[in-house]
């Protein structure tokens, strides 16, 4: 059975990305910080079809992300997979942003980000295999106005995916980024409908994405399907960003 970590498991895409590899048949292991009902509602939802193990994890604490990867892999003994889904937004402006708003955003979507990887890839080298997917944003690649720190701190994710993916490459393991556009998710619920109409209507597609379609773009990527694909930058918005 293979192993698959997934970071930001209580959230839209991370708890529907779970339920896909569940349905896989992977061993699914989910990580959460505060949101306990939403994990233990999707624990006992899974755990009926596969095995399921949840951590609590403050992942901006290295020190707790150090003792939690080492209990995996003690109890597991490797981690195939890894989705880094654990994230926050931010809408300010910039002359509106403090020092402390700037720290929330970079240290819960890239320093938790770069701390999992820290202690995951090891393992993944001595292996000389494994697969890692990163969730970014459309606004990573194209910026988005009023979230300028946001989408800085996605656009880090992209560097450092492209990076880890030369980094990384020589001992087989692949490194893709998946950038969601508008999902119909909890992060969004800040948006008026007003808003989201205006962002369906310059959509091609003309619709807001779910979870479903990350989810979809992750299976591939995470598949022997996607072995010779790494450092790449996947959008998927409906062709809003084109």
């Amino acid at each position: 059975m293979k192993n698959i970590l997934i970071t930001g498991a209580s959230g839209g895409i991370g708890s529907e990305i779970a339920r896909k590899f569940a349905s896989l048949g992977f061993r699914v292991l989910m990580v959460y910080n505060k949101n306990k009902a939403a994990i233990d509602k999707l624990s006992d939802e899974l755990s009926a079809i596969t095995d399921v193990a949840v951590y609590q994890c403050d992942l901006t604490n290295e020190q707790a992300v150090k003792a939690m990867v080492a209990d995996i892999i003690a109890r597991f003994k490797r981690i195939d997979c890894l989705v880094n889904c654990a994230g926050v937004a931010q809408i300010k402006q910039i002359q509106d942003v403090s020092e402390q708003d700037f720290d929330f955003v970079f240290n819960n979507n890239v320093k938790s980000a770069v701390f999992v990887l820290k202690y995951v890839v090891p393992k993944m080298v001595s292996d000389k295999a494994g697969k890692i997917v990163n969730i970014s944003s459309m606004w990573g690649k194209v910026g988005a106005s009023m979230e300028s720190i946001y989408s800085a701190s996605k656009g880090a994710i992209n560097s450092l995916t492209l990076s880890l993916a030369k980094e990384l490459g020589p001992s087989n393991i692949t490194v893709n980024a998946v950038c969601p556009g508008l999902i119909d998710t909890k992060m969004n619920d800040n948006l008026s409908k007003k808003d989201k109409k205006a962002i369906i209507d310059e959509t091609p597609l003309n619709r807001i994405g779910t979870p479903k379609d990350v989810a979809n773009i992750v299976e591939f990527l995470l598949s022997e399907q996607a072995n010779f694909i790494t450092g790449q930058i996947i959008t998927v918005d409906g062709g809003l960003t084109l």
